[in-house]
């Protein structure tokens, strides 16, 4: 009993130091928060900005008119109305893009 005794006494001891070990956060104290603070600052943002940038230029190039309607058959089928409005359109129906079955809104 005694042997069992030490046995289970010296499988928990490594455990015990195990969950006293500081982590690496302790270790390098602040320096780590400050440093992915100015990265965010420096380098975050500014590529958040590009990328926004970059958008709206692509965007102000984008020609906006309206694609041709080709009535293939296999496309926009509705074989029960829509629940909502006129049955017709999907709920984030958008006229400009979206075609109904018959063609765009407005071009008969």
């Amino acid at each position: 009993m005694a042997l069992l005794g030490r046995f289970s006494g010296a499988l928990l001891r490594p455990a015990s130091r195990a969950q006293t070990r500081q982590l690496s956060a302790v270790a390098h104290g602040e320096q780590g928060a400050k440093t992915w603070k100015i990265l965010s600052f420096l380098v975050a943002l500014p590529g958040v900005g590009v990328c926004m940038l970059n958008t709206f230029l692509k965007a102000q190039h984008h020609s906006h008119d309206q694609p041709e309607f080709i009535p293939y058959t296999h496309l926009r089928i509705r074989s029960k109305r829509f629940p909502w409005g006129d049955g017709n359109k999907s709920l984030f129906h958008n006229s400009h893009l979206n075609a109904l079955p018959d063609g765009y809104e407005g071009h008969e």
